[in-house]
């Protein structure tokens, strides 16, 4: 036995018979002028409900379009404050790096100052040897600057290292951190001189560099004690601070001492120098 399937009738034809009796109800009661009797009854009960539901659908949408409104004058708001942060931002950065820079230059016064002796004159770093440290790299000043080969690096508070080679408008320095880097150093209270060696390894596990050699008498070096450059260096001029003690041990025969040095010189943020342009003096043969 088939079932029946009931048929339904589509909504839009409902609305469209339900709008066809408003409108009806509507004409005959404005045509006959019926302002009592079942029929406003019937028209309160129609339209009231449509009239208010109709006046919230309206709130409704109005509201919405309110919220769009804010929206979009929110976000329109939060672009400009974006830019203006982006801007500010840009700012700080530029002004950082420019006291960056001003604390480098003022350093640099401040060592030129403390050896007013020597001539120098100040070069930018533009590259080093890619690692960690700049134990190897460029200057932007070169022969036409009066830069020559063994010439002294300094920085910060004290000896970087040594002209290597120059160009034309370029020099290249070896630090004193470098591994084939050996300088003659003295303990500055006691005159008593020891052997510098570079030591990158040490530097990457405990920023310092080793000494060796040095002959005093018992306890006369401590921790904490300058080091600086020996009168007896070859290359390098007497009295530039190298570093500071951080660590000292008697050797197995008695005699001398060794330890480690923590350098006077940041290696890792070297930005700008000063190349000392007198050079040490060699007795001729």
């Amino acid at each position: 036995m088939k079932r029946r399937t009931k048929r339904s009738i589509p909504t839009k034809y409902t609305l469209l018979a339900v709008t066809a009796l408003c409108v009806l109800l509507m004409f005959v009661s404005f045509t006959f002028n019926l302002s009592g009797g079942p029929l406003n009854t019937v028209a309160g009960y129609v339209f009231v409900p449509m009239q208010n539901g109709i006046n919230q659908v309206g709130s409704w949408v109005i509201n919405r379009a309110d919220d769009v409104v804010s929206l979009r004058n929110v976000r329109q708001d939060n672009k400009k404050l974006q830019e203006q942060v982006d801007e500010l931002t840009q700012k700080l950065s530029t002004i950082k790096l420019e006291q960056y820079e001003l604390d480098n230059l003022r350093k640099l016064m401040e060592l030129d100052q403390k050896y007013p002796s020597y001539d120098k004159v100040a070069a930018r770093v533009i590259a080093n040897d890619g690692g960690n440290w700049f134990n190897a790299f460029l200057i932007d000043k070169g022969e036409k600057d009066g830069i020559e080969k063994d010439m002294n690096v300094i920085a910060g508070s004290g000896l970087v290292g040594i002209v290597t080679d120059t160009g034309s408008n370029y020099a290249k320095v070896r630090a004193i951190i470098d591994d084939v880097s050996n300088v003659s150093g003295m303990a500055l209270s006691t005159a008593d001189r020891c052997i510098i060696n570079g030591n990158l390894a040490s530097m990457n596990q405990e920023q310092v560099i080793g000494f060796s050699d040095l002959k005093c008498e018992e306890d006369a070096v401590k921790t904490g004690e300058q080091i600086v450059t020996s009168h007896i260096s070859d290359k390098y001029l007497e009295g530039i601070l190298i570093g500071y003690v951080s660590t000292i041990e008697r050797n197995s025969n008695n005699l001398t001492y060794s330890g480690t040095i923590t350098p006077a010189v940041d290696f890792q943020h070297l930005q700008e120098v000063l190349v000392i342009l007198d050079k040490k003096e060699t007795p001729k043969e």
